[in-house]
């Protein structure tokens, strides 16, 4: 089977060059576009303050962050690793996601994860929607994936909404659907087999030897068809 790994992360703002650090990376792992339950989830102490208006996107304070583990420690950076292993990654604008990444992973003295490996659901998306909102939000919305459980954006909650949604686009939902009424359908014929027993060939008339000999006395009384008259 298929194994790919959806990825979210938060941080405290948009270009880690200038300084901006992962505050939350969240990775489940989906076999053939369904999850399996295994996932990684860390929050990150990034060692900075936090700027206001990060954490009124994410809900996540410095003071909250402060005196979890930093990306470099074992339970994080290694252990992130560790669960991706060789799996191609998946995320909604891929290139903020793998470049804060590798940002980490550089100032840990460990290898980045290459631009090949990353899926961008956004580039699918906007194959798919040209000229359409295309942001997670808008795509949970036009696949009717509920956003009941979100009231801020989290690493975690919004990697299991980007896995539903990477099923949809991949056509994932409709794969799995096929094989559910395949399989549906054999245990149904299955199991009638076993009840019934097999259905003999012709199946009996239901109508009486009398009555289908009166049916022939009026088509031949009423038709004058030769081609009908044949039948009888």
């Amino acid at each position: 089977m298929a194994r790919e790994i959806v990825l979210d992360t938060e941080t405290t703002g948009f270009e880690p060059h200038l300084g901006h650090r992962l505050v939350e990376i969240a990775a489940l792992e989906i076999e053939d576009f369904l999850p399996t339950g295994r996932s990684f989830h860390a929050y990150i102490d990034p060692e900075r303050d936090m700027p206001v208006e990060a954490e009124r996107v994410h809900g996540l304070s410095s003071a909250f962050l402060k005196g979890k583990p930093r990306f470099s420690d074992a339970e994080v950076a290694p252990a992130f690793l560790d669960f991706v292993g060789d799996a191609p990654l998946v995320a909604h604008n891929a290139a903020f996601d793998r470049a804060f990444v590798n940002w980490e992973l550089g100032l840990a003295g460990l290898p980045d994860l290459p631009e090949p490996r990353w899926i961008d659901t956004l580039a699918l998306a906007r194959r798919r929607f040209p000229g359409m909102q295309n942001s997670l939000d808008a795509l949970c919305k036009r696949f009717r994936i509920s956003l009941s459980e979100r009231e801020k954006h989290g690493a975690l909650i919004d990697a299991r909404l980007l896995a539903a949604v990477y099923l949809e686009l991949s056509g994932g939902r409709e794969r799995g659907l096929e094989l559910t009424v395949a399989a549906v359908s054999a245990e149904f014929t299955l199991q009638a087999r076993s009840a019934y027993g097999a259905r003999p060939r012709p199946l009996p008339p239901l109508s009486t030897e009398a009555e289908r000999a009166a049916h022939a006395d009026f088509v031949l009384g009423s038709v004058k068809s030769e081609l009908w008259k044949a039948w009888f």
